[in-house]
């Protein structure tokens, strides 16, 4: 008989969530037939059966499940029946009137098991402030979701050992009276997306950002997707947006100001610059905000762009985006402006990112041009970025080259 378990997976995935059972219940599956779905916070995976049999599941559909959970078993009809009917052995039952043995004086030394290492699941910036309060991090007791250690269990740990005050336990939000409100709130379990999305934007809020904001006159760019518009569409199947222009665009920036296409290595005091440019689209899935990333988008046309950024919208509303295709991102850009965002916003940093772009509406508008008031096409936009690793004037550097090579796309290779 064989378990089909869920395994760890890295990217520090510890628990998924059965989407969809694939087959049923006692049914016979063949060797790498797929049989499961499982939703991390990353995607939603299939998983195959690890051999031929009959399959008993033991994990129903919308259970959590956590590493080293059985999924289901496999094998014949004679060990699928005896799955659970193993005969335990018989306690030993002692009375009051039985005489224990009394210990040997000497006895052989009892085999020593060795204990698997305790997991330590902390952040960075928790293992940094540890390694400055000079406390044994693997000695900590977290009280975070699956004993994640949060900064006030080290803070706690150097108060009980020095003897000083220790900061107070997180203070939880007060729940709601239910038997005052009956029938008036609903209590709903968030997906595994939106869980990590919560602990993303929570890490997020650790880093010191600040933003700059400009406006670019989007006319020829406009003037240019209208006009190939119907080209792109007849002659390659493919639906050309704004959004490939743009991409371009910002790669462009991104190789004349490298410190924003980075990562902070908070442990080391190191910033990592990267020679590859993976850029993370926010997208809009049905169970939340999801990123997918173009790889290496530096070495693409516009309409190689265009292209995979359908493929990818596609995989995002049918559920079939893989853990592969959102990650490694090395800046992000959030298109506000496909969902009718007009005006300027503060998007928040995708971690280990130092920036994001935000873009929205066009939209026709007063603009002056030669002394004159005239109606042009304004494009707002947001760059919010790290501070430990870039200033302002960075900033204002990589939105100038955004709006030149914007403001003159045919600076910028179509085919």
């Amino acid at each position: 008989m064989k378990e089909l378990k869920f395994v760890d997976v890295g990217e520090g995935i510890t628990e998924g969530q059965i989407h969809e059972w694939m087959v049923k219940d006692g049914d016979t599956v063949k060797e790498d037939q797929p049989v499961v779905k499982v939703e991390t916070d990353k995607a939603v995976v299939e998983v195959p059966a690890p051999v031929g049999g009959i399959i008993k599941i033991n994990k129903p559909a919308n259970s959590t499940v956590h590493i080293g959970d059985t999924l289901a078993y496999f094998g014949t009809a004679d060990e699928i029946r005896n799955i659970g009917q193993a005969t335990p052995q018989p306690a030993v039952m002692i009375s009051q009137k039985v005489n224990l043995p009394q210990p040997q004086a000497q006895q052989a030394p009892t085999p020593q098991v060795r204990q698997r290492p305790k997991e330590i699941i902390a952040t960075p910036s928790v293992r940094h402030l540890a390694h400055e309060l000079n406390v044994d991090i693997s000695k900590v007791a977290g009280t975070g979701p699956e004993g994640r250690i949060l900064e006030n269990d080290i803070r706690a740990t150097v108060g009980k050992t020095t003897g000083a005050p220790h900061a107070a336990p997180e203070q939880k939000f007060s729940e709601v009276r239910e038997e005052q409100h009956a029938g008036q709130i609903e209590r709903v379990p968030m997906t595994m997306t939106r869980k990590a999305i919560a602990r993303a934007m929570t890490e997020s809020n650790k880093i010191p950002v600040a933003a700059h904001m400009d406006r670019i006159d989007a006319t020829e760019l406009y003037n240019l997707v209208t006009k190939e518009k119907a080209t792109f569409q007849q002659t390659m199947n493919v639906k050309l947006t704004f959004l490939p222009i743009i991409i371009k665009a910002l790669v462009k920036g991104l190789q004349e100001n490298p410190r924003f296409n980075a990562s902070y290595d908070a442990d080391k005091q190191e910033i990592i610059l990267k020679r590859y440019y993976n850029i993370g689209l926010a997208a809009e899935a049905p169970d939340g905000l999801k990123i997918v990333v173009i790889k290496d988008a530096d070495k693409k046309s516009i309409a190689q762009l265009a292209s995979e950024i359908g493929l990818l919208h596609a995989k995002i509303l049918n559920n079939t985006i893989t853990v592969e295709e959102m990650r490694d991102s090395t800046f992000t850009i959030t298109n506000i402006g496909s969902m009718g965002g007009g005006y300027l916003s503060v998007p928040i940093i995708n971690p280990p990112e130092v920036g994001i772009l935000g873009i929205h509406l066009i939209r026709d508008e007063p603009m002056v041009r030669d002394g004159k008031i005239v109606i042009g096409k304004q494009l707002p936009f947001s760059l919010v970025f790290d501070h430990r690793v870039v200033d302002g004037a960075d900033a204002v550097k990589l939105g100038n080259a955004l709006i030149k090579y914007l403001e003159d796309p045919e600076l910028l290779e179509m085919i």
